[in-house]
């Protein structure tokens, strides 16, 4: 990924590793979600005050390309590269990079909106935060 605009460093733990001795697949999530969520506190978003005030973002959409699997003791980054899609989309385009060797071993476009009362909310919130930050979002 190309002038990603946000990354963390993290480490497999054993205890998410399965019987075959390799991360689980739905761990994957758990890494891509805290990368989302410490990029959204790095701009300035703080999701407990956004659903104080009735706002919620919620993940309408999640695609995961397993290419390789990671191990236990694996030293990996998450990197996150925003786009934006219509009025009401933000899209999270993610990938898990091993460290050892800059192996691709995911990739993934997890798709997001804003909601208010239960309700789409455009995206405009999000956008003014991220450009503020000095990030600017491709239209997909």
């Amino acid at each position: 990924m190309k002038d990603h605009h946000f990354e963390m460093e993290m480490e497999v733990r054993d205890y998410e590793c399965d019987i075959q001795g390799i991360v689980n697949n739905a761990v994957y999530q758990n890494y891509l979600e805290h990368c989302r969520h410490k990029f959204l506190n790095h701009v300035g978003l703080d999701f407990a005050e956004l659903h104080n005030d009735g706002i919620d973002a919620v993940v309408i959409k999640a695609e995961l390309d397993y290419k390789f699997p990671l191990r236990p003791g694996d030293a990996f980054l998450v990197r996150l590269k925003m786009a934006r899609q219509g009025r009401l989309r933000v899209i999270f385009n993610q990938e898990v990079i091993r460290k050892t060797d800059e192996k691709l071993m995911v990739k993934a476009k997890i798709t997001a909106v804003l909601t208010k009362s239960g309700r789409p909310l455009p995206s405009d919130l999000l956008v003014e935060k991220f450009e503020a930050a000095g990030i600017e979002m491709e239209e997909v």
